[in-house]
């Protein structure tokens, strides 16, 4: 369960020993997840969890969230929230503008450590490939118009970054699933939905973790299973007490 990794796109083997598992936006709401990876009775040993970024802002506890990184069993690709907080670490956005976005809980963190927490989110990729063939599927944050083949290029010129990490057109209505012939099943977040929703080769499963009626989703790839629980429930709950993998 190696994967080669690239500067943007890193390649996983299919899971022939257990699960894989693709997690929505967190935003911070990380007693959500521990109470589903407990429900699930998922094992580090042997699952494995993908995530479709925006892991930081908004939510309880973005702290926590960066610290998945560190586990063997995380594979999170970058969301615009976590690509944020990394220009404003570069000094290349100002604090105030991702304070309006949500980052607004790092209002006292110094710099170094925002620059530490930056170097971290270096070598998460913006897209992960997971197995092949028939029963191969994709992670990244927003949106992508293209094949399969055009991903494995590993080269995005800005506009179609942005558009990976920022794009809503799909979700919207204004952007065609035709533009997504020859594209694997590919999960995705940012744009929040009520419930689950396969749009062209896209499965949007970033249900609102952090709002008071949203909730945070896991679903297992290539099935219909999928758990889902609010963060304060889950908080309420004691999942707090449970450690993760």
């Amino acid at each position: 369960m190696t994967a080669s990794t690239s500067p943007v796109v890193c390649w996983h083997p299919a899971n022939k020993v257990g699960r894989d598992l693709v997690v929505g936006d967190l935003h911070g709401c990380v007693d959500a997840l521990r109470y589903l990876l407990s429900e699930i009775a998922f094992d580090g040993s042997r699952d494995r969890l993908f995530s479709v970024g925006d892991l930081v802002d908004r939510g309880s506890d973005s702290l926590a969230a960066i610290d998945l990184l560190d586990k063997p069993w995380f594979y999170p690709v970058l969301g615009n929230h976590e690509d944020a907080l990394c220009a404003v670490a570069a000094g290349k956005m100002q604090r105030h503008m991702w304070y309006s976005i949500g980052g607004a809980w790092a209002a006292n963190l110094p710099d170094e450590q925002l620059k530490a927490i930056a170097a971290k989110l270096a070598s998460v990729p913006l897209v992960r490939i997971v197995g092949d063939g028939p029963t191969r599927f994709n992670v990244l944050h927003a949106e992508f118009f293209g094949s399969d083949a055009d991903l494995e290029v590993a080269y995005f010129p800005d506009d179609v970054r942005q558009q990976m990490l920022w794009g809503r057109s799909l979700a919207l209505g204004t952007g065609k699933a035709a533009w997504q012939r020859g594209l694997s099943p590919t999960y995705c977040g940012h744009t929040p939905m009520k419930a689950i929703k396969q749009i062209g080769s896209q499965i949007f499963i970033d249900t609102g973790a952090y709002t008071d009626d949203g909730r945070l989703t896991i679903v297992e790839a290539g099935t219909e299973r999928r758990w889902s629980v609010k963060q304060g429930w889950a908080s309420a709950e004691g999942a707090r007490e449970l450690a993760l993998p």
